[in-house]
């Protein structure tokens, strides 16, 4: 069985998605959660599900050491709502072993401060008739690794931003887990 490491920053709705997912499967299990924010609800998403749980900072991230230490056994990192650059040591040693997942059809809309509602309030603004997720590989650069897989809804003119983030929401929940799963099996 392969373990997977998720790194998130806020309310961990996507972590909490893939570790239920996973609990259901025999291909991988989410054995560790990781964030920079001590006030994040993922931890508590985490603890309920009874995944360990790592808080760090930036020092701690960007030290080899402790990249190897907590992350010795990982198979695959995801980063869902994970708002930090990935530091480039960590991507060497896990090279298309780190994957994101992005609020909108790359290359529109991405790179840094690009996040959140952010996006969908850019999305709006520019009246984009679509709009989507994009699950990539991460590389050195904010939201530029190879695209993995992207799905695609629509965009009315009357959306709001919170409308687009509902469906982009739904397409998270519903996309993420089966591409890591798939990832995965293409690792065997």
């Amino acid at each position: 069985m392969k373990h997977i490491a998720v790194f998130a920053s806020g309310s961990g709705t996507n972590a909490e998605n893939i570790i239920k997912y996973f609990k259901n499967t025999k291909t991988a299990s989410v054995v560790l959660v990781l964030t920079n924010n001590p006030k994040a609800l993922v931890l508590e998403r985490a603890a309920a599900l009874e995944v360990k749980t790592v808080v760090f900072n930036k020092t701690q991230l960007n030290d080899a050491k402790w990249g190897i230490d907590n992350l010795a056994d990982i198979d695959l990192i995801v980063l869902a709502g994970f708002l930090w650059k990935f530091p480039e040591h960590l991507l060497g040693t896990y090279k298309n072993k780190v994957v994101n997942i992005h609020p909108a059809l790359l290359p529109k809309y991405g790179g840094k401060g690009m996040y959140g509602m952010h996006v969908h309030d850019a999305v709006v603004k520019n009246n984009e008739s679509e709009t989507g997720v994009t699950i990539h590989y991460v590389n050195e650069h904010y939201d530029e690794g190879a695209i993995v897989f992207q799905a695609k809804c629509a965009v009315h003119k009357t959306d709001s931003s919170t409308e687009v983030a509902a469906k982009i929401h739904q397409l998270e929940m519903e996309h993420f887990p089966k591409v890591i799963q798939n990832i995965l099996l293409s690792d065997v």
